[in-house]
């Protein structure tokens, strides 16, 4: 589909500009990324720029994270069973492994368990609660999961198990009757920053304890913010305020090899001799850590990154990366299949604003990936259902200006249940209330979004003459990384730039060109662009849209553009 170029505007003052490129040094684009953040002086750029441990809130800010930490503290001292209850995702399996190694360090008796997705499916189940019962739990803290379990809890307490919920999604009206609930997205929550992971939540819980106890509570972020990274950037949460440290933290302790098993699968994903970015966690760890939830059980993520000798880590590395080998197969043909159905579905794309779609053989571990590339090609929200045992398991996602958690509470008659945030959802229905919800769903999105809201687009930071582009800018671009949702790569364009040799492609249909400005080249790749070669001439004028980064090829590095779009000068 063809995208429209929105060039983002910024109403700064142009004094607060002059006096940052000033007091900064920087280059003027960079004045103006920092004014887009919200950045309009030189000390808050300081503290962007060098994001620290110590600018993290007090976890005791938490309503009830006093009440939470006395009950694990009384749990350890009384060596009652502790399960930390997870999710199947990264972030769900990074939140269980940094609570079961914490609680493990200070001495408590601690298991953990993780729904299986394809019997269980998400959060807490009364197959789950049979489970830990034998386990013979007396507390359980959940991660990632539990906020709107209301009658999985309650049964947990008929059977005289107290339950912790900690969790990062959206609470519906009713809140489970739990010992204590953390949820920076309670309605009357007084934690300072609502935008956490689960892992994120995790870390904060293990923070109080160590504060609790008289230990510092730095030692545990600095020990576990390697798993609360990889759960933050993974979960694709925003990256901004106490996700930006975490992450930035994470990446660096990642960068130190410290946890066995991640170490091992960081070099099984040809990132050995990489400086990690945020991409290559997303693109590459993430997508295998969350193979072992999606195509069997995700204990075995847990077990890799908690483990404690080299020979179980790289065992279960290659375990979990041979799954990812097969969930990207099943991956391509789920989306080669929902694109069809599309086509053939929703004839009048300019009048759908929502995508439905069901299937019987569609794996239930892969719908929530697909249903995000469907995301990205069509630029509508949308849901994916597999069709199993006279009952619906679907993933939604969604676009920007679109929250799908708030839509599907308007139809939650239709629905035997659902869960998640803005830009993700789960749910389960009844297959005779498929069609009727997708109409629905349509006429609601219909009434929330513009016609301009489901062209795709791209939001260009600003104009740059290739002249402009050089190291010094390149090192300025770094220090705003790591980037993520509401603080992207920022995408530049320019002008007129005219195609030097001859364009071709690279691996799978990547396209490769050399562009010419003011006696100035830029080397150039678009991801799956390679179908625009034939029209692409050489000594032809096109205009670009693309990011910059650093190309590091044999030791040799080059400054790269990634492109996002490209079109005819006029």
């Amino acid at each position: 589909m063809r995208k429209k170029w929105i060039k983002e505007a910024t109403s700064v003052d142009q004094e607060v500009l002059d006096e940052l490129v000033e007091k900064l040094s920087c280059p003027p684009v960079i004045a103006k990324l920092l004014a887009l953040h919200g950045i309009d002086t030189p000390e808050k750029a300081e503290t962007f720029f060098n994001p620290s441990i110590e600018d993290m809130h007090d976890p005791f800010l938490f309503k009830d994270m006093d009440k939470a930490v006395e009950r694990i503290i009384r749990a350890i001292e009384q060596k009652e069973k502790i399960i930390i209850y997870g999710d199947y995702d990264v972030d769900g399996t990074t939140a269980t492994s940094i609570l079961l190694m914490g609680l493990h360090e200070l001495g408590a008796n601690v298991g953990f368990y993780i729904p299986n997705r394809m019997i269980e499916g998400y959060g807490l189940s009364f197959t789950g609660n049979k489970a830990i019962e034998s386990m013979q739990a007396q507390l359980v803290i959940t991660v990632d999961c539990g906020i709107n379990a209301v009658d999985e809890i309650a049964d947990l307490n008929t059977c005289g198990i107290d339950v912790i919920v900690t969790d990062h999604h959206t609470p519906k009206k009713i809140l489970p009757d739990a010992h204590s609930i953390i949820d920076s997205k309670l309605i009357y929550s007084t934690y300072p920053y609502i935008e956490l992971s689960g892992a994120g939540i995790a870390l904060k819980v293990l923070t109080a304890l160590f504060m609790k106890i008289g230990k510092d509570g730095h030692e545990a972020v600095e020990r576990y913010c390697d798993l609360a990274g990889l759960g933050t950037i993974a979960d694709i949460v925003p990256l901004t305020g106490e996700n930006r440290i975490i992450a930035r933290l994470g990446i660096e302790r990642l960068q130190q090899r410290k946890n066995l098993g991640i170490n091992y699968l960081i070099n099984l994903s040809g990132l050995k001799k990489v400086v990690l970015k945020s991409s290559d966690i997303v693109f590459k760890l993430a997508p295998r850590i969350n193979a072992a939830g999606r195509m069997g059980s995700a204990d075995r993520a847990v077990e890799l990154m908690t483990a404690t000798t080299p020979e179980i880590a790289k065992q279960l590395a290659l375990s979990i990366d041979s799954e990812n080998f097969k969930r990207q197969k099943i991956d391509q043909d789920t989306f080669k299949t929902a694109c069809d159905m599309i086509e053939a579905k929703y004839p009048d794309m300019n009048n759908t604003y929502f995508i439905v779609l069901a299937a019987e053989e569609w794996h239930p571990g892969v719908i929530g990936i697909v249903a995000s590339k469907v995301v990205e090609k069509y630029n509508r929200p949308t849901i994916l259902i597999t069709l199993s045992e006279g009952e619906g398991s679907g993933s939604g996602r969604s676009i920007q200006n679109f929250n799908i958690f708030d839509c599907l509470t308007h139809f939650e008659d239709y629905l035997i249940s659902f869960g998640g945030h803005k830009y993700a959802a789960g749910l389960t229905i009844l297959p005779e209330y498929i069609d009727i919800l997708d109409e629905k769903l349509n006429e609601y999105a219909r009434e929330i979004l513009s016609e301009e809201e489901i062209q795709p687009q791209i939001s260009v930071v600003d104009e740059l003459n290739l002249q402009q582009i050089d190291d010094d800018l390149i090192k300025w671009l770094k220090m705003f990384a790591p980037f993520g949702p509401k603080n992207m790569n920022p995408i530049f364009m320019s002008s007129n730039v005219m195609v030097v040799g001859y364009p071709y492609t690279v691996g799978m249909n990547h396209l490769k060109i050399k562009v010419l400005q003011n006696e100035k080249t830029l080397d150039m790749i678009g991801f799956n662009m390679g179908d625009l070669v034939p029209f692409l001439k050489k000594g032809s004028h096109i205009d670009i849209a693309y990011s910059l980064e650093e190309n590091n090829w044999q030791n040799i590095s080059k400054i790269q553009g990634k492109l996002k779009d490209i079109r005819p000068s006029q």
